[in-house]
């Protein structure tokens, strides 16, 4: 009993000392254990690599990633981190490509979605004529006398499938009130067969010259 009795308080002081060194090593050092929380994050989805002259289209705009943070670190700025597609040697079709982060050195708990479907269309230009489509209620007394556009052709610049929908290129026109000239640039239109503009694609020139002449008549339709 002596023995024990004998530094007592010094005794108990190292035995507590070494615990609280045995506690730090054993879960500081542990990456498991230090993780205080999971960090979700929503990053950009872009495609790289792919050739020119070919157009990717995927209904995914954004991944949601989520990290496992360190406890003391910071935390991870959206801008860090990208989800790219790789689309390199891939031409005309459908593809499922897996997703690709591009970070620092992350432990990542999840990523979704973690591929994507997208399709690749070519790019071409085709050429198509001018139409002119009047708007508004025809007066009865007057019609198109003559109509002159600059120019009379357009090129059409997009992805085939819509290229493929094009039913007319167009320009609108209001209908005069009485008998006169239009000359006006309006900008041609290219539409479907219900008369709605097709988006993604562009025309040029994005101006033309119309010029139309409304004469006096008896309400027989112009052009």
């Amino acid at each position: 009993m002596q023995i024990i009795r004998r530094n007592f308080v010094l005794k108990l002081l190292a035995l507590a000392i070494a615990i609280v060194g045995w506690a730090y090593f054993r879960f500081a050092t542990n990456p498991v254990i230090s993780a205080r929380f999971d960090q979700q994050l929503s990053v950009p989805i872009v495609a790289a690599n792919l050739a020119d002259g070919y157009v990717a289209h995927f209904p995914e705009k954004e991944a949601v990633v989520t990290i496992a943070t360190k406890r003391g670190a910071p935390p991870v700025k959206p801008d860090e981190i990208k989800a790219v597609l790789d689309l390199s040697n891939r031409t005309t079709g459908v593809y499922n490509i897996p997703l690709q982060l591009v970070a620092p050195t992350l432990v990542v708990q999840s990523l979704s979605p973690a591929s994507v479907s997208l399709t690749i269309e070519r790019i071409e230009s085709r050429a198509f004529p001018l139409a002119v489509h009047y708007r508004g209620q025809r007066p009865s007394g007057a019609v198109v006398g003559s109509v002159t556009m600059q120019p009379a052709t357009v090129t059409v610049h997009g992805p085939t499938g819509a290229l493929g929908q094009i039913s007319t290129v167009r320009v609108d026109v209001p209908i005069p009130g009485a008998p006169g000239t239009f000359d006006e640039m309006v900008r041609p239109r290219a539409v479907d067969s219900f008369g709605q503009e097709i988006p993604g694609l562009d025309v040029t020139p994005d101006l033309v010259r119309v010029q139309i002449q409304f004469v006096p008549g008896t309400g027989t339709k112009g052009r």
